[in-house]
């Protein structure tokens, strides 16, 4: 997450879950930004494979699906999205993406003050694409009162 620029940070979530970034900021900056979805355009056999009773519109819908789909892992990090010859690429729109159907808002699974859409619209999605995951907020969860320390 630290650069440079282009290239994949992959981190294992919660012992759940695989998650990928693209790093975006120049190195020794942390700076990245989380792959929340995406859609096979190349490879669907093999894509369906890892996917095994999945609709094609869920494979990579939402961060853990996109990896497990595209089979990333830690030893995925520091790969250049950029390269024309890398294992995994990064490519825009064949055309460009209308201004109107650009939406931003919440982020997903981000409670307390980071959650907050209007301070933080840090989440962004194409309106009407399927392959985005669906909103869930996070559920409030009370902080735990800290032990305090017997100043005897």
């Amino acid at each position: 997450m630290f650069g440079p620029a282009g290239r994949l940070y992959v981190y294992f979530s919660y012992g759940m879950h695989w998650c990928a970034n693209v790093v975006c900021g120049p190195r020794g900056a942390a700076s990245a930004v989380l792959l929340r979805a995406g859609e096979v355009v190349a490879g669907e056999e093999v894509a369906a494979s890892r996917r095994t009773g999945v609709r094609q519109r869920d494979w990579a819908r939402g961060p853990a699906r996109l990896t497990k789909t595209l089979a990333l892992a830690g030893g995925d990090t520091g790969s250049d999205v950029c390269a024309p010859d890398g294992a995994v690429q990064l490519h825009g729109p064949p055309d460009p993406v209308p201004a109107e159907v650009i939406r931003c808002g919440p982020r997903v699974g981000v409670s307390g003050a980071g959650g907050d859409a209007t301070a933080y619209p840090w989440r962004f999605w194409l309106d009407g694409e399927p392959t985005v995951s669906v909103y869930r907020p996070a559920p409030n969860r009370p902080a735990k009162p800290r032990a305090r320390k017997d100043p005897r």
